[in-house]
C-alpha cells in the first residue's frame, strides 16, 4: 500500500476530504515565482528587441542618408564602407602590423593602467576617507592634479617616458585613479559611525575595523566606479597613442585621421566598443560575486 493510499484511507475514515499536501499559500508562492520568471523573460526579450531596433534605425538611417547624399560620406563615412575597413584590417592588416598585434598593445596598456589606477585609487580613497588629517593635507593637491587637462598630462608623459608603453599606462592609470578614488573616499565617509564605534568598543584594532567594516561598506561604491573607470582606461590608452606611439589602435586612428579616412576611424571604434562590452560584462560578474552579501536594491527586489 502506498503512502497516498494510506492518506486517502485515513481521510475517509475521519470523514474529511483529502487535501493536496501542497498548501494554498505554497501554491500561490510557486505561481508568483513562475509568473515572475515569465515576466523577466518577456522583459529581457523586449530589451533586446529595443536594442536591435535602435541599432537598425541608427545604422540603417546612416547608410540611407549617405547613399542619398544628404550626409557627406567623405566626412562621416558609411556603414558599408566601415564594414569593408573592418574586413581589410582583419585580413590585410595595417602599416604597423596586424590588427591583433595593435589591439593587444592597446589592451595591455588599458588593463595595466586599470589595475594600477584602481589599486592606487582604492588605497588613497580609503586612507584619506578614514583619516581627516590626511584628507585636509592632501585634498588641495588632489584637486589641482585632477584639474590638469589629461591631454597635457599625456604630453608630459610622452616627453618623460618616450613612445613606449609606460607613458600610456600612466595616463590610463591617472584617469582610473580619480574615478576610483572619489568613490572610495565617499564610500568610506558613508560608513555608519555608530557601527565603527561599536566595533572599537569591542576591542577591534584599526586594521580590523578597516578590514571588517570600512572596506566592505565602501566596496559597493568602489565596484560601482569600476564600470566608469575601465572606460577611462581605454580613453587614456587611446589618447596617449594618438599623441605618440609605435603601435596601437590609437596610432591607427591617428593615421586614418591624417589621411581623411573616417571609415577606418569608425572601424577602430567598433573594435574598441566590442572589447569594452566584453570587459563590462566581466566587471558585472565580478560585482555580483563580490557583493553577494549585499541585500538587493529596490530595483533588484522588484524584479524578483
Amino acid at each position: 500500500m502506498t503512502a497516498a493510499t494510506v492518506r486517502v484511507s485515513a481521510a475517509d475514515a475521519a470523514g474529511r476530504p483529502y487535501t493536496n499536501p501542497l498548501s494554498a499559500p505554497e501554491q500561490s508562492e510557486a505561481e508568483l515565482q513562475a509568473a515572475g520568471r515569465r515576466a523577466r523573460r518577456r522583459h529581457t526579450v523586449w530589451v533586446w528587441v529595443g536594442r536591435i531596433g535602435l541599432a537598425v534605425v541608427v545604422i540603417g538611417g546612416w547608410q540611407l542618408f549617405t547613399a542619398m547624399g544628404w550626409v557627406d560620406k567623405f566626412f562621416f563615412g558609411q556603414p558599408s564602407a566601415v564594414w569593408d575597413s573592418l574586413v581589410h584590417l582583419f585580413t590585410v592588416g595595417t602599416a604597423f602590423g596586424s590588427i591583433w598585434e595593435n589591439l593587444w598593445v592597446t589592451v595591455q596598456e588599458a588593463l595595466l593602467g586599470f589595475a594600477v589606477g584602481t589599486l592606487a585609487g582604492m588605497i588613497a580613497g580609503i586612507l584619506l576617507g578614514s583619516n581627516r588629517y590626511l584628507a585636509e593635507v592632501c585634498g588641495p593637491y588632489i584637486k589641482i592634479i585632477n584639474a590638469i587637462p589629461r591631454i597635457v598630462l599625456g604630453s608630459i608623459f610622452i616627453v618623460a617616458f618616450g613612445l613606449g608603453m609606460p607613458a600610456k599606462v600612466l595616463l590610463a592609470a591617472v584617469l582610473v585613479f580619480f574615478a576610483v578614488f572619489f568613490n572610495a573616499f565617499q564610500g568610506v565617509r558613508e560608513v555608519d559611525p555608530n557601527l565603527v564605534s561599536n566595533v572599537r568598543v569591542l576591542g577591534a584594532s584599526p586594521l580590523q575595523v578597516a578590514r571588517h567594516v570600512t572596506i566592505p561598506s565602501a566596496m559597493t561604491w568602489i565596484i560601482a566606479s569600476l564600470h566608469t573607470a575601465f572606460g577611462f582606461a581605454i580613453i587614456g590608452a587611446l589618447v596617449a597613442e594618438v599623441l605618440g606611439a609605435q603601435r596601437g589602435i590609437g596610432l591607427i586612428i591617428s593615421q586614418a585621421q591624417g589621411s581623411f579616412d573616417p571609415n577606418t576611424v569608425f572601424a577602430c571604434m567598433v573594435i574598441i566598443a566590442v572589447f569594452t562590452l566584453v570587459a563590462e560584462y566581466l566587471i558585472s560578474l565580478l560585482e555580483k560575486r563580490v557583493l553577494r552579501w549585499r541585500p538587493p536594491t529596490r530595483s533588484e527586489a522588484s524584479s524578483i
